[in-house]
Parts: C-alpha cells; structure tokens; sequence
C-alpha cells in the first residue's frame, strides 16, 4: 500500500522558496476589486528604465462600438512585412492587462524583427463571455485589415497567451477557424486555461493546483466568465476550448505546462487531440513545477521553461 504524499516533496527544489512570495488572493466578488487594485499598484511600482522601447497605443472598433484598446510593440527600423503575433495576457479571465508582461514583448522585438499586439480584452464577471474572445477577435482582425499600413505579413500573424490568455488564444484559434476570414500561423499556449469541467472532476488530480492557482480559484474563474456554474450543459468552445469536438485545421501548436499545475491534465488532453486531428504540436512538461513557475527568476527549471518558450515563438516568427 502506497504512503499518502506530500504535495510539497514534488515541488522543484529550486522553486519551494518561491512559495513564500505568493500572496494569499481572494477570489471572489468581494475580494477581487482588492487585488485588482494590488496589481496596478504592483505595475506602477515597476515603471520602464528610462530610454526604453515602448509600445504605441492604438484602438479598434469592436461590436456595439465599444474600442477595444491594444499595445503595440514593433522593432525599431525594422522595414517590410514582419511577422506578427496577438498577445492575450493571463488573470483567471478577471485580472490583468496588456501593460503587464512589457519586458518578454520588449525583448522579443529587439530580438527578432516583427510586430507584437497585446490586447486589452474585457474582464469578467462584469462582461462575461464572449465579450472577452470577441475583443480578441476584433484586435486581430484590425491586424489583418490593416496589415499594409502597419507592415505586417498577413501569412505569419499568429496569437500566443498565458494562463486564461493561452485559453483565450486557443478559443481564439478556434474562432478564426470557423469564420474563415483570418488564416493564423500558429497558436503559442503557455499553461492554458481550456476546460471549465475540471472545477467539477470526480477524480481530480491529487498532486496539481496546491499552489498559485487552486480549484477554488479555478471555480471563481470560470464562474465569472461563464455566467454559469463550471460544468453546466452548453458551454462553447469559444469559452472552453476543450470543449470544440473537432480540433481539425488549427495551426501548428506549442503548449507548455508544469507538472503540478491545476492546467496539467487538461492540456496533456488537448495536446493529444490535437495531435489525433492531425495538428502539429510540441509539448513541454516540466517536472516539479507549479502554476506561473515561469515567473521565478533563475531557478533552473523556470529559466528553462522561458527559453523554451520564447524560442518557440521565435521560430514560429522566423517561419
């Protein structure tokens, strides 16, 4: 008979230190304006060194003449149709905006010549599904209509997300798919939220979502955005990419997750279907890691997992 474990003998060394550096959140209706707050204050702390490259502000219209607000980043000089990719930033589907995650775009345009958009998508519960996938569409369909002014290459535009952004990119790959009006180059997924039903598994996971992001949260999420309990009948694929029955003609994939994550389960699964549908993919998994490990300065493994990532997207750029 197997002895019960401690989740916390399988956390990475090297990222058990960060476990103290979590805050304690409340999800919920009362707690999130709270840390909402907490993030702006965490973002206005930590303004840009000075002379550094910034993104211009730019606006597209979107259904019911609401402006959907995005950030543009663009290589310096860079001249002739560049690759392009739409950023969806990550927050549970209720926190967060594009100003957050400006060093990775930084870096990525003064790496590679090309073109990064991150949108500011609307956030739940206020505005629930599909306000927030079809702001997402509205910001890439403004990259496609106005790629000629913007110099971007209409052939290499693909969109990339983190956390519920990588849920949103994937709802978003799913979208353009079936209206058939913007062909995408290729869908970047770093630890995606895909499936609201695993809130409601009768086996859940007994050594993921211990830390960073619990079922709790989980719940909290996609309650908000749903507008529903997680597992109800009827929920789109456009909210819940795990949901679409047929992952046939998607673009090629990477996905990545740690070990430990809550995510874990559910992108092994869409990793596979897609692989079953014919999709190209490349999955990571990184032993010992938690949700957002990534984010844990030098420790090896998050070092890794950001290497990894971004070469990915860079290949996916160079085509």
């Amino acid at each position: 008979m197997s002895l019960p474990i401690d989740p916390i003998e399988l956390v990475d060394p090297a990222l058990r230190e960060g476990l103290a550096l979590l805050p304690a959140l409340d999800f919920s209706k009362v707690g999130l304006p709270e840390v909402r707050q907490a993030l702006a204050a965490m973002r206005l702390a930590e303004p840009p060194p000075a002379g550094a490259l910034m993104p211009e502000e730019r606006f597209a219209p979107g259904p019911a003449g609401r402006q959907v607000r995005m950030l543009v980043w663009r290589t310096p000089g860079a001249t002739g149709p560049l690759p392009a990719v739409l950023h969806m930033h990550g927050g549970g589907y209720v926190l967060g905006s594009p100003d957050f995650g400006e060093e990775n775009h930084r870096a990525l345009v003064e790496t590679l010549p090309c073109m990064v958009v991150a949108v500011q998508y609307a956030l739940a519960p206020e505005q629930p599904h599909p306000q927030p996938v079809e702001d997402c569409y509205t910001a890439l369909r403004w990259m496609s209509e106005n790629a000629a002014e913007l110099g971007i290459d209409r052939a290499r535009i693909g969109v990339s997300g983190v956390s519920a952004g990588g849920g949103l990119a994937a709802a978003l790959a799913l979208l353009a798919r079936d209206r058939g009006e913007i062909p995408l180059a290729f869908q970047h997924l770093i630890y995606p939220m895909l499936d609201d039903r695993t809130c409601t598994a009768e086996d859940p996971h007994p050594h993921t979502g211990h830390w960073c992001w619990n079922n709790d949260s989980n719940h909290f999420g996609w309650s908000a955005l749903l507008g529903v309990p997680p597992g109800s009948e009827g929920v789109s694929p456009y909210a819940a990419p795990a949901r679409a029955t047929d992952l046939a003609g998607l673009p090629p994939t990477y996905l990545s997750v740690g070990m430990l994550d809550l995510f874990l389960e559910e992108n092994l699964e869409y990793a596979r279907r897609l692989s079953r549908a014919a999709v190209p993919v490349e999955l990571h998994a990184y032993p010992g890691a938690y949700h957002s490990f990534d984010n844990f300065g030098d420790v090896p493994v998050a070092a890794q997992a950001r290497r990894d990532n971004n070469e990915a997207l860079m290949r996916f750029l160079r085509g």
